[in-house]
């Protein structure tokens, strides 16, 4: 050992001590920094080239119906401080959002406050009382703004009048309309829908909730025979409502008659509940705590026999059961009638939630800059990485394609014969489903999208995660809404060959030619085609229609029932279902794009298309999975995404601009985020 050289620990000192003369040594003028330029916000508008498309006519085609309605609504909620939290000011601009701060209670009489506002302004004037398919649509476009502005408010009305009031509208008769219509639409009386019991959600005709009928009194008599039975997630049951729909089991005689709909009143006009109901809140939820959602207990309650709602079924004084319809399948669908329209409000609203995720995101990618790609260069958009277009835009083409499908279903609706009702629940179920599992996934990735930022209340993107996962098991729970589309396609195939009639609606009248052929090389030209992509789409319809009905008749021939049948084939079921959904979707917006003139418009109709197509495929496995594409052909799809992503880059301004919502119903995120968070706008 050399014991002339320095120990560890003074080497250590001795680099130390370089160190803080060099930190002393003065800085030469040549070296001292220069102060950086601070960032600054320069809005899309005065960097992305002028709409190559007039944003209007996009909107028209998008909205479908009701523009100046729309609009006056938007309006009227800005006029309104009611509609401003306590942080809506930011910087120079307002927003309109609830107060997500205040608490379960404060949320929920806010809701009603606003309530009461929007009947004063006369939204609500005719959505009763009116008949006629314009009627309808202006009320379905005025629900739509609300929803934008607040999902309790929308869901807070819509129990009102889509379900208590629906019910009586169309499961009643005159005696029932005389009473309670018009004072519905006045809200006199704040009605609910008590369907859904703590043991049972979908399987409605399994509800416990029981009505026998008193000849002597002529008088049903309601009772929760056991807790499972009580009714479960009421919205309005816990603070407000003062009349509820009960469904229950109908005994009469010793017989079951199944599911049947009666009026029960809840509450006094004080807000008292009445003797013999109880009721309690089902407590703080994830989100719509807007809503005061309750749980109600009958123990004997009386109420007279007029009050079974009887369009569908009767029971006459002396206790005799009628009925217009005799299948007891056919009648319990009648029951279940209600609930179409709130799957139909739901879907639509997803879309439009969907809407206000992607203008948001997308403008703030027009804005937000990250890194450099050259040395001086100055930090690049967000939105013109190709990354960033691939998960925004896509979601894009799929919100535009939703759009035409919602207002597909919304017109199918208020024009609807009773011969439709089969196509509209199946239609409704599908739909319903597909749009709010893609809201969700659309609200999750402009959420990543817009980095630290989506967590903001105040940005609204991050709330809607909570406030909409709902939509996924309400009004239906998504995965057997699927599982009852796929059913029906099955009875649909079973009925075409045993009447030997060729396929009639639901789109399915492809089935009726001979199968289409994908060539085996495909092209850019090829992949954009509307023939090639409805050629492909209706190909793997068909092929799983033809699996599922093979595997469901495997299980049969091995002696299971034919429910324990369907149920064992679910796998190809939800492909089904979801090729059904899917093209379907692409067909509708097909029929909108075909009646649009040839132009700038129609050029990004096509591009927004394609991308859907080109997305669908890319995401999905079934194309590969039951041999539909090769693939190298699967291969080129994806190149084709990046393709389309970076042509619609230049539009991506002029669509999220035709969504039609005004900039107080967007978010600080949108617009100047660097003054929206500077110190002198007290901004927390």
């Amino acid at each position: 050992m050399d014991l002339t050289s320095p120990s560890p620990a003074a080497r250590r000192a001795a680099a130390i001590a370089r160190h803080l003369a060099a930190a002393a040594a003065p800085i030469p003028a040549s070296s001292a920094l220069e102060p950086s330029c601070c960032l600054s916000y320069v809005p899309p508008e005065s960097t992305e080239r002028p709409a190559a498309f007039a944003p209007a006519d996009l909107r028209l085609l998008l909205d479908g119906h009701d523009l100046p309605t729309r609009d006056w609504l938007f309006r009227a909620m800005e006029e309104s401080p009611l509609f401003r939290s306590r942080s809506s000011r930011t910087g120079s601009r307002v927003f309109v959002a609830p107060d997500f701060n205040d608490g379960k209670e404060g949320q929920r009489e806010a809701t009603m406050r606003r309530i009461a506002y929007l009947n004063r302004r006369g939204v609500f004037r005719g959505w009763l009382t009116e008949d006629g398919a314009a009627a309808e649509l202006r009320k379905l476009a005025l629900l739509d703004c609300i929803a934008i502005y607040d999902h309790s408010l929308a869901i807070k009305i819509g129990v009102h009048f889509f379900l208590w009031g629906s019910a009586i509208k169309f499961l009643g008769t005159k005696r029932h309309h005389d009473k309670w219509l018009v004072a519905t639409e006045n809200y006199d009386i704040k009605g609910c829908f008590a369907m859904t019991e703590l043991g049972h959600g979908s399987n409605v005709r399994g509800i416990e909730t029981i009505a026998t009928y008193d000849s002597e009194t002529r008088e049903f008599i309601i009772n929760t025979p056991c807790e499972s039975a009580q009714k479960y997630w009421i919205g309005g049951a816990a603070n407000h409502a003062t009349h509820t729909i009960v469904f229950c089991q109908l005994h009469i005689n010793g017989r079951n008659e199944g599911v049947h709909a009666f009026v029960a009143q809840i509450r006094d006009e004080d807000g008292t509940v009445l003797p013999n109901i109880h009721i309690a809140d089902c407590g703080h939820k994830i989100g719509l705590n807007g809503v005061d959602n309750g749980r109600i207990w009958f123990q004997n309650i009386r109420v007279p026999r007029e009050n079974l709602l009887n369009l569908v079924a009767d029971v006459l004084p002396d206790g005799r059961y009628v009925s217009m319809i005799d299948n007891p399948d056919q009648r319990f669908a009648a029951f279940l009638s209600p609930l179409t329209l709130g799957r139909v409000n739901i879907a639509v609203n997803s879309v439009y939630i969907s809407k206000v995720s992607l203008a948001i995101a997308v403008r703030y990618s027009l804005s937000r800059r990250a890194f450099s790609i050259a040395p001086d260069a100055p930090e690049m958009l967000l939105l013109d990485y190709p990354s960033h277009q691939r998960r925004l835009l896509p979601l894009l083409a799929k919100v535009c394609l939703m759009s035409s499908a919602g207002n597909f279903m919304k017109n199918m609706y208020v024009k609807r014969t009773p011969e439709m009702s089969k196509d509209i629940h199946i239609y409704s179920s599908a739909l319903k489903a597909t749009l709010t599992w893609q809201n969700m996934i659309t609200i999750q990735e402009c959420r990543e999208a817009c980095g630290g930022q989506g967590l903001k209340t105040e940005n609204r993107i991050g709330i809607f995660k909570s406030e909409f996962d709902v939509q996924s098991t309400f009004e239906g729970d998504n995965n057997v809404l699927m599982q009852q589309v796929s059913k029906a396609l099955y009875a649909e195939f079973l009925g075409a060959q045993k009447k030997q009639q060729p396929f009639k609606g639901l789109g399915l009248e492809h089935l009726n030619g001979s199968s289409p052929v994908i060539p085996d090389k495909l092209t850019s030209s090829i992949l954009r085609s509307s023939k090639f992509q409805m050629d492909l789409f209706c190909l793997r319809e068909r092929d799983l229609l033809k699996q599922f009905v093979e595997e469901v008749s495997l299980h049969l021939a091995q002696g299971e029932s034919r429910e324990k049948a369907l149920m064992l084939s679910y796998q190809v079921a939800e492909d089904l279902a979801r090729a059904f959904t899917e093209r379907t979707i692409l067909q509708i917006f097909l029929e909108d794009e075909m009646n649009v003139p040839s132009g700038s418009l129609k050029e990004v109709l096509g591009l927004l298309r394609s991308l859907y197509v080109m997305v669908n495929i890319d995401e999905s496995t079934s194309f590969l999975r039951y041999g539909h594409l090769s693939r190298d052909n699967v291969a080129l799809v994806r190149k084709e995404v990046l393709k389309l992503c970076s042509e619609l880059r230049p539009h991506a301004l002029a669509v999220v601009s035709s969504f039609g919502i005004p900039d107080a119903f967007l978010s600080p995120l949108a617009f100047d985020w660097i003054e929206a968070n500077a110190l002198s706008t007290g901004s927390h």
